[in-house]
């Protein structure tokens, strides 16, 4: 697959050969379910807790005897039963992490990058790097490439374009080493330098 690559001015420079089984492969939609409700899942803080009776402070001493008074034995003024007693199988801290087999991972990126190269998508530049990490710089450059909403992935060589577009609410801008699904789908375009490209083909083979 030839993919133009584009210089800061959004001009074509060059072309680059992506590989086919990374950029090319069958799209399988199936697979974004799987690995982004598992992504959404390991975000989860789970940290919703309640306290049972034995937590709530107080209702040590019982409130009256067993028996003799007429009314229904008591141990405690926290038992569930009472007001400001405790809670019955309440929610507690928990882990909703889960993790999907490597190869689903993989499988899934490749589908995701392959829909982004066949619908037009993708686009390569051969640098996105600024003078200064200025955002209205930073929006320039992408206004010139048509592009109002995109991820935007690179190999760690721009400093200063990640500090300007970073205040940018419709754009994101990630290492290649942390491209996933979820932010692929999640934005309408996918903009890449050509070395985070070539990074990603590496790591995916």
């Amino acid at each position: 697959m030839k993919v133009q690559v584009l210089n800061s001015g959004a001009q074509k420079v060059s072309e680059v050969n992506l590989k086919d089984d990374v950029y090319g492969a069958v799209v399988n939609e199936a697979l974004f379910y799987e690995v982004v409700k598992m992504q959404l899942a390991n975000r989860r803080s789970g940290t919703a807790c309640t306290k049972t009776k034995g937590l709530v402070s107080g209702g040590g001493l019982k409130p009256w005897k067993q028996k003799g008074t007429g009314r229904a034995r008591s141990g405690s003024i926290r038992s569930p039963l009472w007001r400001h007693g405790g809670t019955v199988f309440g929610p507690r801290p928990r882990d909703y992490s889960y993790d999907v087999p490597k190869k689903v991972k993989k499988e899934a990126l490749k589908s995701a990058l392959s829909m982004k190269a066949k619908d037009g998508s993708l686009k390569i530049f051969d640098s996105i790097e600024l003078g200064q990490p200025k955002t209205k710089q930073a929006m320039e450059l992408l206004k010139k490439a048509g592009l109002t909403n995109a991820l935007i992935v690179v190999a760690g060589q721009e400093p200063n374009f990640t500090l300007a577009a970073r205040n940018l609410k419709d754009f994101k801008v990630i290492d290649s080493a942390g491209i996933n699904v979820y932010d692929v789908l999640n934005y309408e375009g996918l903009v890449m330098t050509k070395s985070a490209a070539e990074k990603i083909e590496a790591m995916l083979q």
